[in-house]
C-alpha cells in the first residue's frame, strides 16, 4: 500500500525535478558558451554558469532544511528543451542567427526554471519552510534577471539584423 500523496510529496519531487534540471543546465552551458558567436553570448552563457553553481548548493540547502539527500529526478522537459538548444547548435552553426537561436533555447530553459520556482516558493510558503523561502527566490530572482538580459541582448542583437536583411 503506497503512502498518501500530499503537498509536502509533490513540494520534494518538484524539488528533486529542479535540481537535475539545473545539473544538466550547468553541463549544457559551457557548450552554449563555446558555440556562441559573440563575445557578449559567450561571456553571458558562462555567468549563468557560475550562478547555476549558486543555485544548485542553494537547492542542497533546501534539501538540508527538509532532512533529504540531495537527489534529482530525471526532467524530461528539461532533457527536451537541452536536445532543442543542441539541434539549433547544429543545425545553425556558422550562421549569422546561430546566436538568435541560442538565445531563444536559453528563454525556453528560463521560463521553465521560473515556473518551477514560483511554485516550489508558494509551495515553501504553503507548508511553513520559512527558511527555504528565501532560497528559493533567490534563485528565482537571478533566472529572472537572466531572462531580462537573454531578452535585451535577443531584441538588441538579432532584430536590426532581420530588419537590414529583409528592407535590403
Amino acid at each position: 500500500m503506497t503512502a498518501e500523496k500530499n503537498l509536502e510529496n509533490l513540494f520534494l519531487d518538484t524539488l528533486k525535478d529542479i535540481y537535475f534540471a539545473e545539473k544538466q543546465i550547468l553541463k549544457a552551458l559551457p557548450k552554449m558558451a563555446r558555440a556562441a558567436a559573440s563575445e557578449e553570448g559567450k561571456a553571458g552563457f558562462l555567468t549563468h554558469r557560475d550562478e547555476t553553481e549558486g543555485q544548485i548548493e542553494r537547492l542542497e540547502q533546501v534539501f538540508e532544511i527538509l532532512g533529504k539527500p540531495a537527489r534529482g529526478k530525471t526532467c524530461e522537459a528539461i532533457q527536451g528543451l537541452i536536445a532543442e538548444g543542441e539541434e539549433i547548435m547544429e543545425e545553425y552553426k556558422g550562421t549569422a542567427v546561430l546566436d538568435a537561436g541560442l538565445i531563444s533555447s536559453a528563454q525556453a530553459v528560463e521560463h521553465y526554471e521560473i515556473a518551477r520556482y514560483r511554485t516550489l516558493k508558494a509551495w515553501a510558503a504553503q507548508l511553513g519552510l520559512k527558511t527555504a523561502i528565501p532560497l528559493l527566490d533567490a534563485n528565482l530572482q537571478e533566472e529572472i534577471a537572466t531572462d531580462q538580459k537573454l531578452t535585451a541582448r535577443g531584441e538588441a542583437m538579432a532584430n536590426p539584423r532581420i530588419l537590414a536583411k529583409k528592407a535590403g
